[in-house]
C-alpha cells in the first residue's frame, strides 16, 4: 500500500496519477487502473478514488467508460508536453481548487500534461520544504513551465518563493504566478501575473463603503500576507484619500489573528464604523467572534472581505465580497503561458481578470435603503 500524504486524500491521489500520466506510464493500453485497484494501492475509501478520477475527466485527461473503466484521452501520454504545478496554498485556500482545475483543463487543449505538486494540508514548515521539493522535481522533469501561486503566512515566505523562483529561472523553465507577485508591493517581479486587479478591487469595496455614509473603515489582515494585501490596502487607502476621510482612519490597520480574542477586542474598541477584511476566511472568523462579543454585523460594525468562496453567502450574515473569476484565471495563466514560452523575451505582464462586488447583506446596504 502506498502511503498519502497528509491534507485532501483525494488530490494526493491525483497528483500522482497526473505524474504517472505524464512519465508515459499507461501508454500501453490507455486503461488506468480500476476504481478497486486505486483503493487497494493508497489505503483509501472508492468515494476518494471516484473524486480524483473525477477531476481527472473534468479536466479533459480522461474519459470514464461505464462497464470498461477509466481511458487516458488522445494527447494525454509522453508526447505530450508537461506543466508543473506549485500551489502550497491547495487545500486552504478555496480559490485555487477551481483555478488548477480549470489550468489542467485548458492544458490538456494543448496537449500538456499538468503535474500537482505543493498542495497538502501541512503545516507551514512541511509546506514550504515540499514546494521546495516540488520544484527540484519539475527541474528534473524538464517540465516546460510551472505556475506558481507564491507561499505566504510565514516569515520566510518571501525568501522561499525567490529561491524556487530562482532555481526555476536557472533551469530555463518559463514561470506564470498565480494571484500574487513574489515582491511586496510596489515593487515588482520579472514574472508574468494572472489574477485581478487588487489595487482596483480594494477601492471598490471602500468606495462602496462611503457610499453607504461610512466614515470610519478599518483593514485588517493576518500577518505575512501576501503581495495582494499590500495592494488592497493601498486601493483602500485611496478611496478614503479621495473622500478626505484618511485623518479620521489613523492606525486603522490592523495586523493579527482575528481568531484571537485580544486582537478583535482591540479592534473594537477602536470603534470602526465598517471593516474591509483581507479575504472570506478572515471575514468569516472576525464575524464570528464579533457577534460572539456582543457586535451585530452591519448594525454596528459592517464587514466585508475579497474572493467570493462558497461559504460568503451562507454565513450568519451573508459576506459582501470581490469575486475571484477563478475559471477566467485558469484559462488566462495557460494562454499566457504558452505565449511565454513562444515569445520568451516578452517584458514581465500582469494579466488581470474583471473582478465584481457582490453585495450582500453584511455591508449594512438594505439598511441605507431603509433610512431613505
Amino acid at each position: 500500500m502506498e502511503k498519502v500524504a497528509r491534507g485532501p486524500k483525494y488530490r494526493q491521489i491525483l497528483g500522482q496519477l497526473h505524474s504517472e500520466i505524464g512519465a508515459g506510464k499507461y501508454d500501453s493500453n490507455g486503461r488506468l487502473p480500476s476504481e478497486s485497484e486505486l483503493v487497494e494501492r493508497f489505503g483509501v475509501s472508492r468515494p476518494t478514488v471516484a473524486r480524483a478520477l473525477r477531476e481527472l475527466q473534468i479536466g479533459g485527461v480522461v474519459e470514464r467508460r461505464a462497464g470498461s473503466g477509466t481511458f487516458l484521452k488522445e494527447g494525454s501520454s509522453r508526447d505530450a508536453g508537461l506543466f508543473g504545478l506549485i500551489a502550497p496554498a491547495l487545500g486552504d485556500t478555496e480559490v485555487f481548487d477551481p483555478i488548477c482545475a480549470e489550468i489542467a483543463r485548458i492544458a490538456h487543449q494543448s496537449n500538456h500534461v499538468l503535474l500537482w505538486g505543493g498542495s497538502s494540508n501541512q503545516p507551514s514548515e512541511l509546506k514550504i520544504q515540499e514546494a521546495e521539493e516540488v520544484c527540484q522535481r519539475y527541474i528534473r522533469e524538464k517540465v516546460s513551465g510551472v505556475f506558481f501561486a507564491p507561499i505566504e503566512l510565514t516569515p520566510s515566505s518571501s525568501r522561499v518563493n525567490h529561491r524556487i523562483a530562482e532555481a526555476l529561472q536557472e533551469a530555463g523553465i518559463p514561470i506564470i504566478l498565480l494571484d500574487r507577485d513574489l515582491d511586496a508591493f510596489p515593487a515588482r517581479s520579472r514574472f508574468d501575473l494572472v489574477g485581478i486587479d487588487n489595487f482596483s478591487a480594494g477601492f471598490r469595496l471602500a468606495d462602496h463603503l462611503v457610499k453607504l455614509g461610512c466614515t470610519r473603515i478599518h483593514f485588517v489582515a493576518m500577518r505575512h500576507s501576501a503581495s495582494t494585501v499590500d495592494l488592497r490596502i493601498a486601493g483602500w487607502r485611496e478611496a478614503m484619500a479621495r473622500a478626505n476621510l484618511l485623518n479620521a482612519c489613523s492606525e486603522s490597520v490592523h495586523i493579527g489573528d482575528p481568531a484571537d480574542d485580544g486582537f478583535v477586542r482591540k479592534l473594537i474598541a477602536a470603534k470602526p464604523e465598517a471593516v474591509i477584511c483581507a479575504n472570506d476566511a478572515t471575514a468569516a472568523t472576525m464575524m464570528q467572534n464579533l457577534i460572539r462579543l456582543g457586535k451585530r454585523v452591519p448594525e454596528d460594525i459592517r464587514l466585508v472581505g475579497f474572493d467570493d468562496i462558497k461559504y460568503a453567502k451562507l454565513l450568519s450574515v451573508p459576506l459582501t465580497t470581490v469575486h475571484q473569476p477563478c475559471s477566467a484565471i485558469g484559462a488566462a495563466a495557460v494562454e499566457a503561458m504558452l505565449e511565454r514560452i513562444k515569445t520568451p523575451g516578452m517584458v514581465p505582464r500582469n494579466i488581470f481578470l474583471e473582478a465584481k462586488l457582490v453585495v450582500r447583506q453584511s455591508c449594512g446596504a438594505h439598511l441605507a435603503r431603509k433610512s431613505v
